[in-house]
């Protein structure tokens, strides 16, 4: 029998009423088109400039505006309504964001004023920018720990202060400028490397590496090591056993139990949310008036100190843009600027997704990228959306961003009078709040579900654990994302490949190993390929492939049979590059030698040209169904009404 006689068989495809179809070129598109058309779904899934079409001039004007400034969109449809809840929330995500901000600007190795800088100024800016109505903005422990290890590497905070703020602010603003530019570019795909098994497995290290670091404060140790790892900040703990203050430890442990008492008190009952929003701030306010009243830092108990006083000076004159130290503060701020994006678009999105409503990624990417390059000139640190301060607010009632304003006016009162009160401040309540605040981001049954679903994830999140405990925060990072790519990869150059049988019963055909009860049909191979061919897989996908045929060929010998064809279902092929199709032309001269016919099912228009296509099928009935090809291969092999028995029957 000739090779091409199966595609030739029509009448064997009208006898049985089997499913075909017409297929036909598609479309002509010239080069430029389909560039055009790559673009436009690489960077404009969304496509974002639909709105436009169809509009006057004049409308398109008012949508550029509101698209850049998404305040101007629900802004004019404004009320007194819903001024009261955003005032509630405001009010009480300021209660949050004030001592949060003094303490994660000191876990920055920053003055605690910047840490309340970078609450007031930052919120204004978003609010104008943003398009989340529940992200509250300001400092967060992860974007502070990293910058104050990174800058501690090479200057000390404590010899020389005021190169150290500098480089700081320089680090905002690359960190601004570098998620501004992923938002214009629409290249915001880039923080998707870090997936949710490396933010799990970071955010765990990194919240046990920032309570470590709080035993300073919560142990009134005086000298402690300014490395992040788990071996020196324990060994600097032991080693400075004679630093330890039990009047220090006696608050730490006090106020430590009544924070996480009202964090649990609000866990149990979300309306009660206001008991963990207020108690850091009652804890800052009775530890100080405590402090104050019995001169606790005669007795051990170290305290904030004066800070200044008014809002936030200009620091555009202390931005560094030479020197030694600009490889330091691009590092630094390429890397606070990637975990401070995430978490921010992360949160914006949850909540988001929980009430409803739509956050454009890359808008975001912008509103928080300027909201940094403008707090660079402010005084300001890196700032992203809490998921801590968003949940208060959520849980509050914010309506709209004016949250974020009625918080940064309240800051700025805090600034403008206040600061005095903030004197007697004891630093263990600070650190206790740190503590407090980290603890969520410890989420043991996310891990375990991870585990559960795929154990690579699994180790990919404990790489990134580990390696921010044991060795430092970025390379614990580095080392996952490493990882992560190498699993990419790793799915790119060994795409997955099953041999498919057929439900006794069903004209239904699928993988050999998920259901017992398929059978193979004899004379055949059936596989399908589940991942794009191209010039990274190929080598494998022949390999492969040629050994399925060698293992079926061992089989069908004790069986006294014969391979006669392959079937390669190709449904789940989303894409074949040029190298792709020289897979199938070197698969069927192999094939050729050994006598096995081969079928391409399902395939992209592109393979449509291959040689494994029968040339007078190429734009005319087109088979879509597998048990269709074997049937029309099965009744052509054999000629007998029993093969057409056999396969009912089975």
């Amino acid at each position: 029998m000739e090779p091409n006689n199966a595609c030739t068989m029509h009448s064997h495809c009208i006898e049985m009423s089997m499913e075909v179809h017409q297929v036909v070129p598609p479309p002509h598109k010239s080069t430029l088109q389909k560039l055009q058309g790559r673009l436009k779904e690489t960077f404009f899934p969304d496509d974002p400039l639909r709105q436009f079409k169809g509009q006057p001039l004049k409308r398109k004007l008012i949508l550029g505006a509101q698209y850049v400034f998404p305040i101007l969109q629900w802004g004019p449809k404004y009320n007194l309504k819903l001024f009261k809840s955003d005032l509630v929330s405001g009010l009480t995500i300021a209660s949050l964001a004030i001592p949060q901000g003094i303490s994660y600007a000191k876990l920055a190795s920053l003055p605690p004023i910047v840490g309340l800088y970078s609450s007031f100024v930052p919120p204004l800016v978003y609010a104008v920018l943003g398009s989340s109505k529940d992200l509250a903005v300001g400092p967060v422990s992860i974007a502070s720990l990293v910058m104050g290890s990174m800058l501690r590497q090479e200057v000390s905070p404590t010899a020389d202060p005021i190169l150290f703020l500098q480089l700081a602010f320089t680090s905002t603003l690359f960190a601004g400028l570098f998620q501004a530019s992923l938002g214009i570019l629409r290249l915001g795909f880039i923080i998707d490397f870090l997936s949710k098994a490396i933010l799990i497995g970071f955010m765990a290290g990194a919240a046990i590496i920032v309570s470590l670091q709080q035993l300073k404060s919560l142990l009134g140790i005086t000298h402690f090591t300014n490395q992040m790892g788990l071996i020196p900040v324990m060994t600097s703990v032991f080693h400075n056993i004679h630093e330890w203050s039990w009047q220090t430890i006696l608050m730490g442990i006090c106020f430590l139990v009544l924070l996480l008492l009202a964090r649990h008190v609000s866990i149990k009952k979300p309306k009660l949310f206001w008991v963990s929003a207020g108690a850091p701030l009652m804890s800052v306010i009775i530890s100080t008036l405590l402090v104050f009243a019995i001169k606790a830092q005669n007795h051990g108990i170290s305290a904030i100190g004066k800070l200044q006083q008014g809002i936030n000076p200009p620091s555009w004159n202390m931005l560094l843009f030479h020197g030694s130290h600009l490889g330091l503060v691009m590092k630094t701020g390429l890397i606070t600027g990637i975990l401070s994006l995430t978490e921010g678009i992360a949160v914006g999105r949850t909540f988001a997704a929980l009430k409803n409503y739509k956050v454009d990624g890359n808008k975001e990417m912008m509103a928080i990228g300027f909201m940094n390059v403008v707090g660079s000139f402010t005084s300001c640190y890196v700032t992203t959306g809490a998921f801590s301060r968003s949940a208060v607010n959520n849980n509050a009632g914010a309506k709209t961003a004016v949250s974020n304003v009625v918080m940064s006016v309240t800051v700025m009162v805090t600034l403008l009078f206040l600061m005095p009160l903030f004197q007697y401040t004891p630093n263990v309540v600070l650190g206790a709040i740190i503590v407090t605040a980290v603890i969520g981001l410890i989420d043991l049954p996310a891990a375990c579900n991870i585990w559960k679903i795929d154990k690579f994830d699994f180790v990919v999140m404990l790489t990134a654990f580990l390696g921010v405990l044991f060795i430092s925060v970025q390379g614990g990072l580095a080392l996952a994302v490493g990882l992560s790519t190498f699993k990419i990869l790793l799915q790119i150059t060994r795409p997955k490949t099953v041999m498919l049988g057929k439900i006794p019963g069903t004209d239904i055909y699928r993988n050999l190993d998920q259901y017992k009860e398929a059978v193979r049909i004899p004379g055949f191979l059936i596989l399908s390929i589940e991942a794009p061919i191209n010039f990274a897989n190929i080598t494998y996908l022949n390999e492969r492939t040629l050994r399925w045929i060698e293992e079926e060929e061992e089989d069908n010998i004790k069986e006294q049979l014969s391979l006669r064809f392959l079937v390669l279902e190709m449904s789940a092929v989303s894409a074949v590059d040029t190298s792709g199709i020289s897979l199938f032309k070197e698969l069927k001269a192999t094939l050729e030698k050994k006598g096995v016919e081969a079928r391409i099912l399902n395939s992209g228009i592109l393979l449509l040209y291959t040689p494994l296509h029968c040339s007078h099928n190429l734009y005319g009935n087109y088979l879509l169904l597998v048990n269709s090809i074997v049937e029309v291969d099965f009744q052509a092999l054999f000629s007998t009404s029993s093969s057409t028995n056999y396969l009912q029957s089975s």
